[in-house]
């Protein structure tokens, strides 16, 4: 029985059926950190993992008061108008303190969040680097499995951990506000080249004059930067849209179009999404030793021992994290159940 009271078939079945209380429930799986609940997770994603249905995946950051609400709002929309179904990954910040996070995209997207052929979900990014909520990866399996023809994962902020976001989706797209040359300094390198499109936002009424210098300011930028394989001519590059009233939205999508058309022609896409699956496994092993040296009381006394060791400066740190992973690794083997030099994984890791 899953956490949310429903069989994981029933609520499988649910998903696939498009139905958005199932989707909802599923998400709430899959985000619990409780080793159960995660285990009901793995069995309903693998379940609908047969479905091989695929959305286009847009993840979207920006600077705060860009307007990402807006524009995402007005975007999604947009797509609606055209037939499409939308689902919303809104990503919000945890208080490192309390953990609680405000969870207010709905009340920013009212008209969207009422249209019955979209999805808005706030998740809380829970400390997470990048402000990316360590499940917003299988809650896209999720919404691809109900249907979902585009899914916008929205980030926090823009900085350099924010290029995670483009570890799980198709294109990344980064929001930005008129301004000056101050701004062009103010976005890091990383986060611009891993910009697939830019589009300078409220280029409208006494702003177009200001956000066209900036978007002429970035596609310079952009011709600076070292032409990436994975794109055609063209890309990336920087376009101005207006959230307010629409302006480029329809341009802006075609764009969005064109280049996930050719990355799909060309392969592209696919290896994309293939490493993209060998990196988060990756890190599902990496959390999973985590957790497991969390709660093994003999390793996590040693770790306390050692940390302290270290603060005190009486333990190199690499000396340090060598001993407890040779301890792990002696614990791990102890569990192994079939006596080799192999390692399984621990009951509670993924």
């Amino acid at each position: 029985m899953a956490r949310t009271g429903m069989p994981v078939s029933a609520l499988a079945e649910g998903v696939a059926a498009g139905d958005r209380r199932s989707l909802a429930r599923a998400i709430t799986l899959v985000e619990s950190a409780r080793a159960d609940h995660r285990a009901d997770a793995a069995a309903l994603l693998d379940r609908l993992a047969t479905l091989g249905r695929q959305a286009l995946r847009i993840g979207l950051s920006g600077t705060p008061g860009v307007g990402k609400s807006t524009f995402i709002e007005s975007f999604g929309t947009m797509l609606t108008g055209q037939g499409l179904r939308v689902a919303v990954l809104a990503v919000d910040p945890s208080s490192a303190r309390t953990g609680g996070s405000i969870l207010g995209d709905k009340t920013r997207m009212d008209r969207l969040s009422r249209d019955p052929l979209a999805f808005i979900r706030p998740s809380p990014s829970q400390t997470h680097l990048g402000g990316v909520a360590r499940r917003t990866r299988e809650a896209i399996a999720l919404c691809e499995a109900a249907g979902f023809d585009v899914i916008l994962v929205e980030t926090v902020g823009v900085g350099q951990s924010e290029t995670l976001v483009a570890g799980m989706t198709d294109l990344f797209v980064l929001l930005l506000s008129p301004a000056g040359g101050d701004e062009l300094q103010g976005v890091k390198r990383g986060i611009m080249e891993a910009a697939d499109l830019i589009l300078v936002n409220k280029a409208d009424g006494e702003l177009q004059a200001a956000a066209t210098r900036t978007c002429a300011d970035y596609a310079g930028a952009l011709r600076l930067l070292r032409r990436r394989q994975q794109d055609p001519d063209g890309f990336p590059k920087a376009m101005t849209v207006s959230a307010l009233s629409q302006a480029g939205l329809e341009e802006a999508w075609a764009a969005m179009q064109a280049l996930h058309s050719w990355r799909k022609q060309e392969g592209v896409l696919q290896a994309r999404r293939a490493e993209q699956a060998r990196h988060w496994f990756e890190e599902e092993v990496r959390e999973g030793l985590l957790r497991h040296l969390a709660r093994d009381p003999v390793l996590r006394d040693r770790m306390d021992r050692l940390g302290k060791a270290v603060a005190q400066g009486a333990t190199n740190p690499a000396v340090a994290a060598a001993e407890v992973l040779s301890l792990a690794v002696t614990s791990l083997r102890g569990r192994n159940p079939l006596g080799d030099e192999s390692l399984d994984a621990p009951a509670d890791c993924p």
